[in-house]
């Protein structure tokens, strides 16, 4: 009995151990690699291929895939470094590197530590740009300054399957004391200009305000001119329709030289009135005034509109 049992044992261990066999060269033959990742085969010890995102088929204990590799962009901030300017002052600059894998390969065997070495790689060369800038142009001329760190670093950085997308400087800090006194001079520039700004309002205030009163002093003359242009035109027009009613009226002579004689002070108020224009009515009404009050107009005689003398005193006037 126990003759048949061993030999069963042996053969159900023998079966579990080649299924466990199987399934670990199954297991080892096949390789997923997962969107924007990339991974280095080694045959027996030398690059073989480069294994691309999806399903791979690998040779069981001869091919060993290496640390996969992302493949997207990267952005590295690197510690402040001190830089030595051209006018011998030290500024803290602190960089970001946008950088990309392009070759796995060449990431893998042809640098160490890649990164290590891009970062030694823009401290150095940002001395080198820095060093010959003093630091008003440091401080002033970042776009130049990323421009020539992104060519130098794209340059260097290419046999080694890198991308250097961008390179941005993210802060400039010159020593204490230069930031104290730029901000003292900041500060005394600001003053400067309120100050200039304040003296600018007032001056423009005083001419808008003597402009203003000059205006003024335009419309009221021009409203006292036409006013008294429109006086005289009323007394004109109101000299006009008194003779008007007086002809239309057929007055006589005694009437229309009282009314004359009322009309002549009227006249005289104007004090744009410089001339007097007496009509012939007037002159014939004033000699019939004359010759009712029993006065004889010049002339005597002679004078063909001299009116007889008067055989009783006038009546007084109303």
């Amino acid at each position: 009995m126990i003759e048949d049992i061993i030999p069963t044992a042996i053969g159900w261990t023998l079966a579990l151990a080649v299924f466990i066999f199987v399934v670990v060269i199954i297991v080892r033959s096949i390789r997923i690699i997962p969107q924007a990742s990339a991974g280095v085969v080694e045959r027996l010890g030398r690059y073989h291929r480069t294994l691309m995102p999806g399903l791979n088929l690998l040779v069981p204990f001869i091919d060993r895939v290496r640390p996969l590799i992302d493949l997207r962009e990267q952005v590295v901030s690197f510690p402040p470094q001190p830089v030595i300017t051209e006018d011998n002052l030290v500024v803290s600059i602190d960089t970001v590197i946008y950088f990309q894998v392009t070759d796995p390969r060449a990431a893998t065997y042809e640098i160490n530590n890649y990164l290590g070495a891009v970062e030694q790689l823009t401290t150095t060369t940002l001395r080198n740009v820095v060093g010959g800038l003093n630091l008003e142009e440091a401080l002033t001329s970042r776009d130049e300054i990323n421009g020539q760190l992104r060519i130098v670093l794209d340059e260097a950085t290419g046999k080694w399957g890198i991308r250097v997308g961008r390179v941005e400087l993210k802060a400039i800090d010159p020593p204490a004391s230069i930031q104290d006194s730029m901000e003292k001079q900041m500060r005394a520039e600001r003053d400067r200009r309120a100050l200039i700004l304040t003296a600018e309002g007032t001056k423009q205030s005083a001419i808008l305000t003597a402009e203003g009163a000059r205006q003024a002093e335009i419309l009221r003359a021009e409203g006292d001119k036409a006013a008294a242009v429109l006086r005289a035109e009323g007394e004109a027009q109101a000299i006009q329709t008194v003779f008007h009613a007086i002809h239309v009226g057929d007055a006589d002579e005694k009437l229309l030289a009282y009314q004359y004689l009322q009309t002549l002070p009227k006249i005289s108020e104007g004090a744009s009135n410089k001339l007097w224009i007496i009509p012939s009515e007037f002159t014939a009404a004033l000699s019939g005034i004359t010759n009712a009050f029993g006065v004889r107009a010049p002339g005597g005689a002679d004078n063909p509109t001299a009116a007889p003398p008067a055989p009783s005193p006038v009546p007084p006037l109303p």
